[in-house]
């Protein structure tokens, strides 16, 4: 039989348990560390940080834990903006917010946080795991972070992703099935043509690699993880279970949309960020929806809905808030950390 490695031995935790690196202010320090010292990995969502904002985050873990923990970035992306598409992309948008009052203007460059400066950051402060999506890091810096013998972990949604990771020397691979919240991390393709059910995609990355290979989509219990690591995944990798924990950094209003799901109420989306991503059904999206010409490439569109996105959350307007979430968002707990990472070990 072939054999996968012991991706806990590997990685230095006690439980296959990684909780996702969630952009956006979700994985606060102590959400990470408290994963971490309740054996599983907690990791970072760094995406969206500046590299002091990063470095200021990641030595306020090591305060609160002495266990391994991961740092994610997003992978650069090639994008096209002109003025023309720019003025039309911030009169949708403002026409379908109205009720918030708020003045949508056109964003300059930058429209993210410059990625080799972040990711310098992790370099310098040795991270145990980096973890990474929407791409695959240049081999510079795969190399720079080996030497400081980080482990990494990459993102695929369709077997050649898989394999092209697997040839860069990734450590672990994060099979993303359709099910999972939050942004698609397809990179080659269309996303559209990579929503492939967990249970699917981690069969066919089974037979194609012999890298480990995480499973991420709708993983929300102890049953959940038993049935992902029975098919062979070497661990689970989950968001949305977290996200309604204590220590979760979201805004109240949103935590309050999550508990209220009783069934899958979510939707695949770009007209919050460009990018497709899963997430709560809301005004925005529907009213989006009929706009799919003029939502821009990302990140300029998660730069440009910032400033409603932001005064949603003063409102507590959720109908205005990107809420990701997966698919099995309804069994979601207002619990701890700990008390959930001890009803999800249960049976392991």
């Amino acid at each position: 039989m072939r054999s996968l490695r012991d991706l806990t031995k590997i990685i230095g935790i006690q439980f296959p348990i990684i909780q996702a690196p969630m952009a956006g202010g979700a994985t606060t320090p102590e959400l990470v560390a408290a994963v971490s010292n309740a054996g599983g990995l907690g990791s970072l969502g760094a995406g969206y940080m500046t590299p002091e904002d990063i470095q200021f985050a990641i030595q306020k873990i090591r305060t609160l834990t002495q266990k391994p923990f991961a740092v994610n970035l997003f992978i650069p992306q090639v994008y096209q903006v002109n003025d023309e598409k720019m003025v039309q992309a911030c009169k949708i948008v403002q026409q379908s917010c109205q009720e918030l009052g708020v003045q949508i203007s056109p964003v300059d460059p930058p429209y993210a946080p410059n990625f080799e400066e972040q990711i310098q950051v992790i370099i310098e402060e040795k991270v145990p795991v980096f973890s990474f999506t929407f791409g695959i890091p240049d081999s510079q810096w795969i190399q720079e972070l080996k030497k400081n013998k980080t482990i990494l972990i990459g993102t695929a949604t369709n077997v050649e992703e898989a394999r092209q990771l697997e040839f860069a020397g990734i450590d672990s691979i994060v099979a993303q099935g359709s099910e999972a919240g939050g942004h698609r991390g397809t990179f080659i393709g269309k996303p559209e043509d990579s929503l492939i059910p967990l249970a699917d995609l981690l069969a066919q990355l089974l037979g194609a690699l012999s890298t480990p290979v995480v499973a991420a989509g709708g993983i929300m219990n102890a049953k959940h993880i038993v049935t992902s690591l029975s098919q062979g995944a070497a661990a689970v990798q989950m968001g949305t279970a977290f996200l309604t924990c204590v220590e979760s950094g979201i805004h109240t209003s949103y935590k309050k949309a999550l508990f209220a799901a009783t069934a899958d109420n979510t939707t695949l989306t770009r007209a919050f960020s460009g990018k497709l991503a899963r997430g709560i059904c809301n005004k925005f999206i529907d009213r989006l929806a009929t706009h799919q010409d003029h939502i821009l490439d990302y990140p300029i569109q998660n730069a440009l809905t910032r400033s409603m996105r932001k005064e949603a959350e003063k409102q507590n307007n959720t109908d205005f808030m990107s809420l990701w979430a997966g698919q099995a968002v309804y069994l979601g707990k207002d619990i701890t950390v700990a008390d959930l990472m001890n009803k999800l070990v249960q049976g392991l």
